[in-house]
C-alpha cells in the first residue's frame, strides 16, 4: 500500500544532504562508458550491470559523496538498472532509454529503503559527518499496519510531501460476480451505468477551466520574459510568476486525483465486475486538435488507478481489446457499423446524425451513444 502525506518544512534541511539527480546521472555515465568499452574491445564479458557499475562508483567515490546517505548511490544505481530493463523489455514499448536528469527539469527527491516511523515521526539514515540531525515531524500517521519498505520524499510547490510503500497481508476474498457494470471513457467524462441508471461523471470542472486559463496566462508571461531578456531573464518577478503557475498546476492535478480516486473509490464498492476500454492514449494524443483535451480527460491514470484498486477489493477488471466496437456495436441486435455508416467525432453526415445519437440502422434502435457503448461493455464483461 502506497501512502502519501505532508510533512513539515524542516526537512528542507534534510534533503540538502542527498543529491539522488547527481548519483543517477553519474551511474549513467558510468554504465555507457563500460557500454562502450565493451564495444570496443569485442568482449561481452564487459557489458556493464547494476553490480558492476554500483561496484566502480563506491571504488571511486568522489569526495561530496562522502557527505551522502549510502541508500542515495545504491538506489540511483538500482533505479538505473530498472530503467534499462524497462527499455529492452517487450512487454514495454513505450519506454525510452534511460538519460541524463535535467537540472531544469528534475525535482528534488529521495528515496530510502531503511526510513523508519518512531512516535508518528520519520527517522531517515544519517549520512556520513553529520552533528545535526532528527526526526521529521509527518503530518498523518500510518494508514496501514506492516512494514515499511521504501519512503519517498519529494518536493512540491507549496511544502514537502512523503510516499510511503508498506507492506500489508494481500489476501483478497473476491467478490461474487453479480453486479456488473462498465465504463465509457469519453473526453471530459466518465459515463457509466449503476442501480438507478445511467450517470456521467465530469473531469473537467468549472474550476479546472479557469485554473487552466491562469495556466495559459502565467505561460504566456514566462514565454515574453525569456523573449525579452534571454540572457538575465531570471529576475523576481520570473521567479515569482513561476511559481505562481507551479501552484496552480499542482491544483490541477490535486482537484482531478481527488475526482478519480472518489469515482473509482465508488465503482470498487458497488460493483462486483467492471469493464472498461483499453485505449491507445498514445496514438490518440497524436491528434493536435484533440491532444489537450484527452491528456486532461486522464484515461491513462484512470486505468492505472482500476487496477490496482480492484486488485485490492477483489472486484473483477475486464479490459476490454482496443478494437472492441463498443461505439459502434448495437446493443439490442449486435448490429456493427462499417465504412460510411460508422460514427465519427462529429457524428454520421450520410445519415444525418450527431454525435451523441446512435440509430442502428437494422432493428432501428435509437438511444445515446453513452449508453449504447456502457451496454455493450457490460455485454463484454458478462461473456469474458
Amino acid at each position: 500500500m502506497n501512502q502519501w502525506m505532508n510533512v513539515s518544512n524542516t526537512i528542507k534541511c534534510t534533503l540538502e544532504h542527498f543529491d539522488f539527480r547527481s548519483c543517477y546521472n553519474l551511474a549513467l555515465e558510468t554504465w555507457n562508458n563500460m557500454y562502450d568499452e565493451s564495444l570496443f574491445m569485442d568482449d561481452k564479458s564487459l557489458r556493464p550491470n547494476e553490480r558492476k557499475v554500483r561496484n566502480e562508483l563506491v571504488n571511486n567515490k568522489q569526495d561530496w559523496q562522502y557527505e551522502l546517505s549510502a541508500r542515495v548511490l545504491q538506489l540511483a544505481v538500482h533505479d538505473l538498472a530498472q530503467g534499462w530493463r524497462n527499455f529492452f523489455n517487450p512487454q514495454m514499448p513505450n519506454h525510452r532509454q534511460p538519460r541524463f536528469k535535467s537540472k531544469k527539469r528534475s525535482r528534488n527527491t529521495f528515496t530510502t529503503d531503511r526510513a523508519q516511523v518512531i512516535n508518528s515521526r520519520l527517522r531517515l539514515d544519517r549520512p556520513h559527518g553529520c552533528t545535526s540531525w532528527y526526526d521529521i515531524r509527518m503530518a498523518e500517521p500510518l494508514r496501514w499496519i506492516g512494514k515499511l519498505k521504501i519512503a519517498t520524499i519529494v518536493e512540491e510547490a507549496d511544502g514537502y510531501y512523503v510516499a510511503l510503500a508498506v507492506e500489508v497481508d494481500d489476501s483478497v476474498a473476491v467478490k461474487s460476480g453479480h453486479v456488473v457494470t462498465g465504463v465509457d471513457a469519453n473526453i471530459a467524462r466518465f459515463d457509466y451505468r449503476n442501480a438507478t441508471g445511467y450517470q456521467s461523471v465530469s473531469t473537467m470542472t468549472a474550476k479546472l477551466l479557469r485554473l487552466y486559463e491562469r495556466i495559459i496566462h502565467y505561460q504566456r508571461l514566462l514565454a515574453r520574459k525569456r523573449l525579452a531578456n534571454p540572457s538575465h531573464f531570471r529576475s523576481h518577478n520570473y521567479r515569482a510568476t513561476r511559481y505562481k503557475l507551479q501552484r496552480d498546476y499542482q491544483k490541477v492535478t490535486r482537484i482531478q486525483m481527488d475526482l478519480l480516486h472518489k469515482f473509482t473509490h465508488q465503482l470498487v464498492q458497488a460493483n462486483d465486475v467492471i469493464a472498461i476500454e483499453d485505449l491507445d492514449n498514445l496514438h490518440m494524443r497524436m491528434n493536435q486538435r484533440l491532444a489537450k483535451n484527452l491528456h486532461r480527460s486522464l484515461f491513462g491514470r484512470f486505468k492505472e488507478i482500476m487496477q490496482y484498486k480492484c486488485a485490492w477489493t477483489g472486484v473483477k477488471l475486464v479490459m476490454a481489446d482496443r478494437f472492441y466496437p463498443s461505439t459502434q456495436r448495437c446493443s439490442q441486435c449486435s448490429f456493427v457499423k462499417t465504412g460510411a455508416d460508422r460514427i465519427a467525432l462529429d457524428g454520421n453526415r450520410r445519415h444525418h446524425t450527431g454525435h451523441d445519437q446512435y440509430v442502428c440502422y437494422q432493428c432501428g434502435a435509437s438511444m445515446r451513444r453513452d449508453q449504447n457503448a456502457v451496454e455493450n461493455l457490460i455485454h463484454y464483461a458478462m461473456i469474458n
